[in-house]
């Protein structure tokens, strides 16, 4: 099965080329208040086959962001940083936000992470995103607390050369971060040997919860520092497996009201496999996203 971190790294090999469409009217016009994202991993087997023509109908669909990924070579799902944004802000949308890792491993020499990162956060800032956000972490790079003491450091680093060129640079979790070693949470390591003003934090809500997590506990221990959101619901079923947004078991409304706290400025729909088809999936959750009281 092909990993989320392999999508990231060969996503760039896809063929660039097709034409901008005019800006398209946001389903959302009714309420323009709500601002809601997309990570585009959501439809990711849909770009695969048209770029264009998936962003298209993200845009249709009534979202106003999305978050990208498939960063490598330069380039962000087979276009030019440049490309990229004219294609997404043709569509009437923004690009906030990147997921992105490095080529490099902890093994490798910082200075190398460092040069590498620079041009990273250079091609972020170019296709429009105010955020970077580390995606994940390889099983080999989080062996210990070592590793993540070493990534700690580098993400203090990585945040310090994102701070320099206008972005803000933040870590997206899955469950493992809250695997415990020799009493200790990677993801608390995380929490207190990064620095607030570097490193921000984007909770997956549903790895958090598959983690036995209670995602108020650590806004409340550590306000502000959750500026991203991934919103993404668990099915009510033995497996716990992914659903979308409103169809699941998680709390949504009690989370969002802890959002102030949290420091949250922005949030993004995500939904690693669905059972449905992509696009009605993406629906589903948009819809129900912008009917919430809470939102």
């Amino acid at each position: 099965m092909e990993t989320r971190r392999t999508f990231i790294r060969n996503a760039s090999m896809l063929a660039a080329g097709g034409l901008v469409l005019p800006h398209l009217a946001s389903a959302a016009a009714d309420n323009k208040n709500k601002v809601i994202g997309l990570q585009i991993y959501t439809v990711r087997n849909k770009i695969g086959k048209d770029l264009e023509g998936s962003l298209k109908k993200v845009a249709e669909t009534g979202y106003q962001n999305i978050e990208a990924y498939g960063y490598g070579n330069r380039m962000i799902l087979g276009k030019s940083p440049q490309d990229f944004r004219k294609m997404v802000e043709g569509f009437g949308m923004k690009m906030p936000s990147s997921h992105t890792v490095t080529e490099l491993t902890s093994s490798d020499a910082r200075e190398a992470l460092l040069d590498e990162w620079k041009i990273t956060v250079e091609d972020m800032h170019t296709a429009g995103a105010q955020y970077v956000v580390y995606a994940h972490l390889g099983e080999s790079e989080r062996r210990n607390l070592d590793d993540y003491k070493r990534w700690a450091d580098r993400f203090n680093h990585f945040g310090e050369i994102s701070n320099d060129a206008g972005l803000r640079f933040g870590y997206h979790n899955h469950d493992f971060e809250f695997k415990e070693y020799d009493g200790k949470k990677g993801y608390d390591l995380f929490l207190e040997e990064t620095e607030p003003d570097l490193v921000f934090f984007e909770p997956d809500l549903y790895w958090m919860t598959k983690a036995g997590i209670d995602p108020l506990t650590y806004f409340e221990k550590h306000p502000g520092r959750f500026e991203l959101w991934h919103i993404k619901d668990m099915e009510d079923s033995p497996s716990k497996t992914f659903t979308e947004v409103g169809k699941g078991t998680i709390d949504f409304a009690r989370i969002f009201k802890a959002r102030e706290t949290a420091g949250m400025k922005l949030f993004f729909v995500e939904q690693d496999r669905s059972k449905l088809d992509e696009f009605e999936s993406i629906k589903i959750s948009f819809d129900y996203l912008n009917q919430a009281s809470f939102v």
